[in-house]
C-alpha cells in the first residue's frame, strides 16, 4: 500500500470513529423525543439541547431511518420506521404529510416530492438490511404514487401538490429529482425489480433535457432558461456520485459526460483552494453567487473525490479530508454552516445532516 492510500484510510477511519462515537449517540439520546418516538429537528451545538419544537418533518425522520439502518442499529431503525409509518402517512388521500406539530398531529399537509423520495430511499435501505416486507411494500407503493400523481410533462415530476393531489403547487426543480434518482437507485438494489431501471432511464433523460447547463455541463437548480438560475457545486458532486453508482444504466442520457465537465467546473469555481471550503452556489458563468459553506456540500465533495476515475483527482482526497475535519467537525458534533472566512453561520445541528455524513464516510476508502 502506498503512503497516500494509507494516509487516506487512516483519515477516513477517524471520521467514522467520530461519527459512531459522537454523532450517532446524539440522535439516540438528546436528539430523540421518546414520547413521540421522533427525532427533534435540531440540537444546540454546546449542550445538545433540542431546539424549541415547531414541527417534525417526515423527511427528517426518513433520513434518520436511513442513518440508523446503515449503521446496523436495527432496534432504533425499527422504532423510526414505525414512527414514520404511523405518524406521517395520509390515510385519507394517500402519500405522506410534510410535517406534524409538537403533538404529532398533521401540520403541513402539502404533498412534497422531496419528502416522498426520502421515504422511498429510507425504506429501501431499511427493508434491504432488515428484510422487513412492509418497508419494501412502501418502496413500491410510494414509487407508484410518485409516477401517477407527481408526473409532469416530458418525464419530469412536479415538486409539490396540494394535500389531495388535485393541484400543482410546485413545478419541477432539480433537487427533488436528484433525490428521486437516489431513491430509485436504492430501490433497485433493495428489490431487484427492473421496473426501476426503466424509471431511472426516463428520469435521467428528462433531467438531461431540461436541467443541463450546456456551457459547463452542470445540472442547474431550475430548468435551463429560468430567471435567476444558479449552479450549486455540492449538487454537481452529488450527481457525479449518483451517476457513477448507476454504472452503465444511464449511459443513453449523456449525464455521465456532462457531469465529468460539471465536476471540473465546480471544483475550479466552487471550491476555495486554500481552505477547501465548497461554496453554496455559483452564477452560470462561474462567479460566486452565495459564498456560504454548508457542511453537506463538503461531504459531497469528499464522496465525489473518492469515486473519481482519475488518480490525480483522487490524490486530492487526503488533504481535503484533513481540511474538512479541521473546518467542519468539533468534539461535540459539527459546524453546519460557515462563512468564507471561517465564522460560524449557523450554530445548531440539524437532524438531517447525519445522512450526509453517513453517505460520504461510507464512500471513503477502508
Amino acid at each position: 500500500m502506498n503512503p497516500d492510500a494509507a494516509s487516506t484510510i487512516a483519515l477516513a477511519a477517524a471520521l467514522r470513529d467520530h461519527f459512531n462515537g459522537v454523532i450517532l449517540p446524539m440522535w439516540r439520546g438528546p436528539g430523540f423525543n421518546t414520547a413521540l418516538s421522533l427525532p427533534y429537528e435540531a440540537l444546540s451545538a454546546e449542550h445538545h439541547r433540542p431546539a424549541p419544537v415547531q414541527r417534525y418533518r417526515a423527511m427528517a425522520c426518513a433520513r434518520q431511518l436511513f442513518v440508523f439502518s446503515q449503521a446496523g442499529d436495527a432496534a432504533h431503525a425499527q422504532v423510526l420506521f414505525d414512527s414514520l409509518t404511523h405518524t406521517f402517512q395520509d390515510t385519507e388521500h394517500g402519500g405522506w404529510f410534510y410535517s406534524v406539530d409538537q403533538h404529532g398531529a398533521p401540520l403541513e399537509t402539502v404533498k412534497d416530492l422531496y419528502t416522498h423520495a426520502f421515504v422511498v430511499f429510507a425504506c429501501a435501505e431499511y427493508g434491504r438490511r432488515s428484510g422487513n416486507r412492509d418497508a419494501l411494500e412502501i418502496v413500491h407503493r410510494t414509487s407508484a404514487l410518485i409516477q401517477s400523481s407527481f408526473a409532469a410533462e416530458d418525464d419530469l415530476f412536479n415538486a409539490a401538490l396540494s394535500a389531495d393531489f388535485a393541484q400543482v403547487t410546485g413545478t419541477p426543480i432539480q433537487n427533488p429529482l436528484m433525490h428521486l434518482t437516489e431513491a430509485w437507485l436504492a430501490a433497485r438494489e433493495a428489490t431487484r425489480d427492473n421496473a426501476f431501471d426503466a424509471a431511472l432511464r426516463r428520469l435521467a433523460g428528462a433531467v438531461a433535457r431540461h436541467f443541463v447547463h450546456a456551457p459547463s455541463g452542470c445540472i442547474a437548480e431550475l430548468p435551463v432558461g429560468a430567471a435567476d438560475n444558479r449552479l450549486e457545486p455540492g449538487h454537481q458532486f452529488e450527481w457525479f456520485w449518483l451517476v457513477k453508482q448507476a454504472g452503465g444504466l444511464l449511459d443513453g442520457s449523456g449525464l455521465a459526460e456532462s457531469l465529468a465537465r460539471a465536476f471540473t467546473f465546480a471544483q475550479h469555481h466552487g471550491v476555495d483552494q486554500e481552505t477547501g471550503g465548497v461554496f453554496a452556489s455559483l452564477e452560470e458563468d462561474g462567479r460566486i453567487k452565495d459564498p456560504i459553506q454548508r457542511i453537506w456540500a463538503q461531504t459531497e465533495y469528499l464522496r465525489a473525490l473518492a469515486s473519481h476515475h482519475e488518480e490525480a483527482v483522487r490524490a486530492v482526497l487526503p488533504r481535503q479530508i484533513g481540511l474538512f475535519q479541521q473546518r467542519f467537525l468539533r468534539p461535540q458534533g459539527w459546524f453546519e454552516c460557515k462563512t468564507a472566512n471561517g465564522e460560524v453561520a449557523r450554530a445548531d445541528m440539524p437532524s438531517t445532516t447525519p445522512y450526509h455524513l453517513a453517505t460520504a464516510f461510507d464512500a471513503l476508502p477502508v
